[in-house]
């Protein structure tokens, strides 16, 4: 148990592992209790009203509303129950993770290496871009002085399939 607690070179449990258990515990554990409150609430809530229910079934609205108070106590209390849980577990995690800065490092340089090879990637696609424009209009320019000698019509002919192409 002491193991689990201690770092390497400490002989108790750190501050904030201490905060982190001190807090989350009662919160934990309040969720689980309401959690089973809210369970045994519905339960009782169905087993009075599940004679009312067949005493009165022509009468649809509180059937309705019955089934779906009923439903709403069984996803709250589930709600409140996986929270409650998930809150524990992770005091758990917490409390046994174990500190990898060389992990951490190597997973940091990936990291800027990817940055630095989408970076690049966007420089050369920009780049690219701007050497077609630059293309583009050179052969707009250079098929607009071609046309400079044709009649009115033809230029129009020129200009659609410029447009077009």
């Amino acid at each position: 148990m002491k193991g689990m607690f201690s770092e390497d070179n400490q002989e108790g449990p750190s501050t904030s592992k201490v905060l982190a258990v001190v807090t989350l515990l009662p919160i934990g554990g309040f969720l689980l209790i309401l959690a089973g409150l809210t369970f045994v609430a519905t339960l009782i809530g169905l087993a009075v009203s599940t004679p009312l229910f067949v005493i009165f079934c022509p009468v649809l609205i509180p059937a309705a509303i019955v089934i779906g108070l009923a439903v709403a106590g069984f996803l709250t209390s589930g709600a409140f129950g996986i929270t409650g849980l998930s809150s524990l577990s992770w005091i758990a995690n917490y409390l046994r993770q174990t500190r990898a800065p060389e992990h951490m490092g190597h997973a940091k340089r990936r990291l800027q290496d990817t940055a630095g090879y989408y970076g690049q990637k966007a420089k050369e696609m920009r780049q690219n871009v701007k050497e077609k424009a630059q293309e583009t209009g050179r052969e707009a320019t250079a098929r607009a002085q071609e046309g400079s000698g044709r009649t009115q019509e033809e230029r129009r002919g020129v200009l659609r399939v410029c447009l077009s192409g």
